[in-house]
């Protein structure tokens, strides 16, 4: 299985901005826990951030 998880803007600055409301885990720790547990099931999973929609559009195209 394969998955492709999207991360919009300003997915980014989680754990820098607003860690009230937010939380204080940053996206790099957070993708990393999307992955590992990706692998303890077998699945291939691709992250994909951007803050521009274009981007976004695009790599939904590529999927």
């Amino acid at each position: 299985m394969r998955i492709l998880v999207i991360n919009g803007p300003n997915l980014n600055m989680l754990g820098i901005r607003e860690k009230g409301i937010y939380g204080t885990r940053n996206f790099e720790d957070i993708c990393n826990y999307i992955k590992e547990e990706g692998q303890k099931r077998n699945i291939d999973i691709t992250l994909f951030q951007s803050n521009i929609e274009g981007e976004i559009i695009n790599a939904i195209h590529k999927a």
